[in-house]
């Protein structure tokens, strides 16, 4: 598919992939926004329903458990049947990637994540997007993490160190890293190659550093809903774009190029 000049390839997951059997993700995001539209009807509270969606999706211990008790059963009966036959076939790979998933790894939340989590997590991303998309455009200081596996594989990475995390040189024309550096600086938001950054102690030091703090991330859907929770929970208005496809070296064992979809966040910044 090109768009804009950009050319994308639609590409498989370790789980999910918002391509599915399409060329393009514009359908996913046509159908989540649907979605969302309604479930808002049954619970018009956006916040309301987002504290909903996000105890739905916690896993089965003994917190989770007890959250469950404050969830309204109706409404998520409603809402997983819904999700289940609209996104199924986004997320196809799930099941296969759990049976095989090594004892090992079997204690990470990120790789554990259940084909029902990844649905939640979805809608979830959608909610967070359209609830503090003003306050992070109205953010004083706004950076964004992109994913490093989005950069283009062919030629050595020529990043270097920056005040936060590693910087993008625009080193290829098809390297998303760059393609989502150059987009993001035209709205004043300082685009950054997620790697080995605490995003705890970045968060408190850009709190201290700022008056106001807005913080974009591209990631894959879990690792996505992780970083949006915490910056919830540290009061920075956060938005995101999930990643066309999970295959960095932590799903596939070996780094595969993934890409996200330009026109979905110039949308989202603009």
């Amino acid at each position: 598919m090109v768009a804009n000049g950009i050319r994308y390839k639609a590409v498989q997951g370790k789980t999910y992939s918002l391509f599915a059997d399409k060329f393009s993700t514009d359908e996913y995001y046509r159908v989540i926004n649907e979605l969302a539209d309604l479930f808002l009807q049954r619970c018009p509270d956006e916040k309301k329903l987002l504290s909903q969606i996000q105890k739905a999706s916690g896993n089965r211990t003994v917190l989770g458990r007890l959250s469950e008790r404050q969830v309204d059963r109706q409404l998520i009966s409603f809402i997983k049947k819904a999700l289940k036959e609209s996104l199924s076939l986004y997320t196809a790979g799930v099941k296969e990637h759990l049976k095989t998933l090594p004892f090992s790894q079997r204690f990470d939340s990120i790789l554990r994540t259940k084909e029902e989590q990844y649905h939640l997590y979805m809608l979830e991303i959608e909610l967070v997007n359209r609830i503090y998309r003003e306050a992070f455009r109205n953010s004083g200081y706004k950076f964004a993490l992109i994913a490093h596996c989005l950069r283009d594989f062919q030629p050595d990475c020529r990043s270097v160190p920056g005040d936060i995390e590693s910087v993008c040189k625009g080193c290829t024309k098809e390297c998303f890293v760059n393609l989502g550096g150059l987009l993001l600086k035209q709205y004043n938001i300082h685009p950054y190659i997620s790697l080995t950054m605490d995003l705890d102690k970045l968060f408190k030091r850009l709190k201290t550093e700022h008056q106001s703090v807005g913080a974009l991330g591209i990631a894959c859907v879990p690792e996505l809903v992780h970083g949006m929770r915490l910056c919830i929970k540290m009061d920075i208005p956060p938005v995101g774009i999930p990643l066309n496809a999970n295959r960095c070296s932590r799903w596939m064992g070996k780094a595969h190029e993934s890409s996200f979809n330009l026109d979905e966040l110039d949308n989202l910044v603009k």
